[in-house]
């Protein structure tokens, strides 16, 4: 008696212990009985009957999630391979676990389907660099279309978009070609620049060299009307005097030199008989005749 007494008071315990729970902090418990919902509970201390009722706990908590890479056709038929990030919530734990087998995964066929209707309808330079506008574009059609799942999506990201290996090769190719035509264009414009610049300098330096003549040309000018102009002023100053020693300076260098010529001024020409030599020559000269 004393045993079965024992045993039952053991059982009475381990009821007690099942039937009380703890439903931690940002979580929901579910409540069934005999396998149907019954109830929704709160965070905290939890009792239900062991046996006839069980609780599922379904966090409430922000859960991220990543989309594996998957293939997408753009409106030019170019394949993209395209991977996504996505944070989200439970905002009906009922919903999110009564209404579907995987809530989950139905929001990422969701999610799956409006992408490849976006990027669809782009061409592939479109889709390359439009991710930010595809983002804006998923979020607003995503929507609150995953409330019927129970699950709100707070965040959804396009993380890359990356095109086949044929199409990057082309890409690559067209890149390096356009690469090397621009540096192409780069050296034609700075052998221009330096064309025209050495022009610049050398027609500067004609220029230049064209003015340091013509000053000095005009320097000179100048030099030689002011040398004149003292000139003519020390004659106009000068007396008959000083012509007349000019004269015969000039006269007496005449006469130092191998010629017979004779120079004198007009107006002495009437006494040239008067010099006892040039009589001479005149009175022989006659006699000859």
């Amino acid at each position: 008696m004393q045993i079965l007494l024992i045993v039952l008071v053991i059982l009475l315990l381990v009821l007690l212990a099942l039937s009380f729970h703890i439903v931690p902090q940002n979580y929901e418990g579910l409540v069934e009985t005999l396998g149907k919902y019954s109830r929704t509970v709160k965070a905290g201390f939890v009792m239900i009957f062991p046996g006839v009722q069980r609780i599922r706990k379904v966090s409430l908590a922000l859960q991220p999630l990543e989309i594996s890479k998957y293939r997408i056709i753009t409106k030019d038929n170019a394949e993209i391979t395209t991977s996504l990030t996505l944070n989200y919530l439970v905002t009906d734990s009922y919903k999110y676990f009564y209404n579907n087998t995987d809530s989950v995964e139905s929001m990422v066929q969701l999610i799956r389907g409006h992408l490849r209707d976006i990027i669809g309808r782009m061409e592939l330079n479109e889709a390359l660099g439009s991710t930010s506008q595809i983002n804006a574009q998923l979020a607003d059609a995503i929507g609150d279309l995953t409330d019927i799942y129970g699950i709100r999506v707070v965040r959804v990201n396009v993380d890359e978009l990356l095109p086949s290996p044929e199409i990057q090769k082309a890409m690559d190719k067209q890149l390096t070609a356009d690469r090397e035509k621009t540096a192409a264009i780069a050296r034609a414009e700075g052998e221009a620049r330096n064309i025209e610049l050495t022009t610049k300098a050398k027609n500067d330096a004609l220029v230049a060299t064209a003015k340091a003549n013509a000053e000095a040309i005009k320097t000179q000018a100048d030099a030689d009307a002011y040398r004149i102009k003292k000139l003519q002023e020390s004659l106009d100053k000068a007396g008959e005097g000083y012509f007349r020693n000019q004269s015969l300076d000039s006269f007496n260098q005449l006469a130092q030199g191998p010629n017979n010529l004779i120079v004198v001024d007009k107006d002495e020409i009437s006494n040239l008989g008067k010099i006892p030599a040039a009589k001479k020559i005149w009175d022989q000269s006659k006699n000859e005749d």
